[in-house]
Parts: structure tokens; sequence; C-alpha cells
């Protein structure tokens, strides 16, 4: 028989049989299994003070030189193939999200806690894609700082995966009269254009319109009453409204398709309801739970169609609000037209020949 044998680590003695040899050093079972533990993805067996990983994942150095990293800001244990990547700088998933939203250009999903601004109950969100100068965060900061004066935030831009080499700017709610008289987009489109980006002329960019929904009314039933006439509206002068928005067919197949025609308002909102369509790429998108956005509009960074196509939405707003669905049917484009009053609106309708046959020369979109 052999002689017992003293474990290199507790020093107790133990039968040959008790033991286990590991790194040169016969181990008991205790201490093998207190002082050693297995790798995560390859199983071979290692001292727990060498372990590369956690103690969850503990890994060899090799497989975590090979398959894992740190995030470089909370530390936590990564598979390369899971770490998002700035400048060869690992993050997990929310901190790269912080790190992006620290950022002139915030990520895609970035949504901050609303701010409204004016006074009113109609608030609108505008979102404007802009193109061709790149997705650069000194430019961005440029645009906000212009826009964000006095400690206020009206802006912020966002990556936008449809665009080729641009941002999308993002404004928080706010009412019609914040936008014409207090939302300095006079000199956030100026220094666009002079940063060389386009919008119009992208064929890339769009310029979507937020309503709230409270605009409609407190209650469910009341609001519906009104979205469904929006889009009623939307759908009996669809050939207007392709002209108002600058888009092609095609390009409103792609982005902002319709729901088709039916004779009866609550019609088109029970079809809408039941989900037979495109998602978010309609012309008037009722995914939002607070909003509905209106997205039939070519980008621009012409001021007067900017505020002509957000006179535009309140005036859309406003037939929903005050007409009835009798009214609305009877309702031909020239009495809705002669009805527009605001310069910029009745200024951009004749542009685009759609105002009582009184058409102007206008300026080149940009």
């Amino acid at each position: 028989m052999r002689d017992n044998v003293h474990c290199s680590i507790c020093n107790e003695t133990f039968g040959p049989s008790e033991l286990v040899e590991f790194d040169g050093q016969m181990l008991c079972r205790d201490c093998l299994e207190r002082e050693t533990i297995l790798c995560h993805r390859c199983g071979e067996r290692l001292w727990e003070d060498d372990n590369a990983g956690t103690d969850t994942i503990p890994l060899c150095e090799r497989c975590y030189e090979n398959y894992y990293t740190n995030c470089s800001r909370c530390g936590r244990l990564l598979r390369e193939s899971d770490a998002y990547f700035e400048d060869d700088t690992p993050y997990c998933d929310d901190c790269h999200a912080e790190y992006r939203n620290s950022k002139p250009i915030r990520d895609y999903y970035y949504k901050p806690a609303p701010i409204f601004y004016g006074k009113g109950s109609r608030f609108m969100g505008v979102e404007l894609e802009i193109d061709g100068a790149g997705e650069r965060d000194d430019y961005a900061a440029m645009l906000t700082e212009l826009a964000n004066f006095n400690g206020l935030e009206h802006i912020y831009c966002k990556h936008d995966g449809s665009l080729d080499d641009g941002i999308e700017i993002v404004t928080h709610p706010m009412t019609l009269d914040y936008h014409q008289q207090e939302m300095p987009w006079d000199k956030v489109l100026e220094k666009a254009r002079d940063l060389d980006y386009i919008s119009h002329q992208a064929g890339t960019c769009g310029l979507h319109v937020h309503v709230n929904r409270t605009a409609f009314g407190q209650t469910e039933k009341e609001q519906d009453a009104c979205i469904a006439r929006v889009l009623f509206f939307v759908e009996k002068f669809w050939d207007e409204l392709l002209l108002f928005s600058r888009r092609t067919q095609r390009q409103m197949n792609r982005w902002a398709a319709r729901y088709g025609y039916k004779d009866v308002p609550k019609e088109i909102l029970d079809h809408v309801k039941k989900g037979d369509h495109q998602g978010r790429y309609t012309a008037v998108n009722l995914e939002n739970t607070e909003t509905i956005e209106i997205r039939m509009f070519r980008g621009t960074l012409k001021l007067n169609t900017l505020i002509a196509t957000l006179q535009m939405v309140n005036r859309i707003c406003d037939v929903a609000l005050f007409m009835s669905d009798e009214e609305l049917r009877g309702m031909s484009w020239s009495t809705f037209a002669s009805g527009c009053t605001q310069p910029e609106l009745v200024q951009y309708l004749k542009e685009r020949r759609i105002y009582i046959n009184e058409p102007v020369e206008s300026e080149e979109e940009v």
C-alpha cells in the first residue's frame, strides 16, 4: 500500500486516491474546488488567481485575449462580437449609448423627455434630415449652439442610417407660433447651407412633423374622430398633397405610403388599426402613443418652405377639429386653399401651383 500524501495547500494527509495532481502539485478535492476553476470557454483548469474573466465567467488568458474584452467605461466583461467600438475603444451597449449621447450627434434611439415650448394645446415636433456634408460632431455642435441659446434646448441632432452622409435635426415640441417667432430656424438653415448640407436636393431626406394626440381631444374617442379626419383629408387630397410634398410617387411608396381612400373617415382609421400597412413608413404614422407623425414632406433648407409646411400641418389639424365628417367630404381643394391666409403658406401653394390657379416664380429648393 502506498503511503499517505499531504495536500500541497492545506497540508492535510490523504490517501493517494483522494488527491488530484494539478500544475505539479497534489491537491485534495476541497482545495481543488476552492483554489482552481474551469475556463468558461475551453474548459481548461486554472488557478483562481489566474482567472482573466469574472467570477461568473472565468476565462483562461488565451480565451480572454482571443474572444473577450472589457467595456472601457464600466469594466463589464464582453464577448468581442457583442462590444461596440469607437476608435478601437470597446463599450458595452449601455455605455455606448451614454457615450454617443454625450456627443453632439446622439444615437438613433435617443429620445429625451420632451420640453414643450409655447402657449397652447397643439405642439409640433420637427425631424429634419440633412445630408451630404458629413455626420460630423463639430457641424452638429454648430447647429445646436445656434438654436440652444440662453440655456434652452430647442433641438438635438441624431444619427440616421437612411442618410448617406448627414444627420437628423430634431426639435422639442413647439407651438406653431413658437416655431415662427422664437425658434431660430433662419439661422439654423442658413448655417446648414453654409456647411454645404443639402436636404431637398439630396433625395434621401424627409421633413417629418409630429403633433401631440391631446391636441385632438382629451379622450381616445375624441382623438380618434379627429385623427380619422386627418387620414381622410390626406387620402381625399392625395394628388394636391403629393405636389405640396415635393416627393415623387415612388418616394411616397417607400417612405410615406398611403392607406387607401374610403368614403368615411372612420373606415380609414379602422383599416389602419387592423395593421394591414407598412408600419411607420406611412404618410400619417399612428404607431406612436403620444403623437401622430406626418411623414409626407421632402426635406428642405429653405425657410419659407419649412414654415409653410408647419402651417399646412396646422391647417389640416384645424380642419380635422372644426369640421364634421360630412363637411369635410363635401369640401373641395379650392375651398381649402382659399382658406389658407398665412403669407408663407400662400406663397408656397402658389409656387407649387396648387393655390387657385395663381402660380408664381420660386427660388430653388436646397
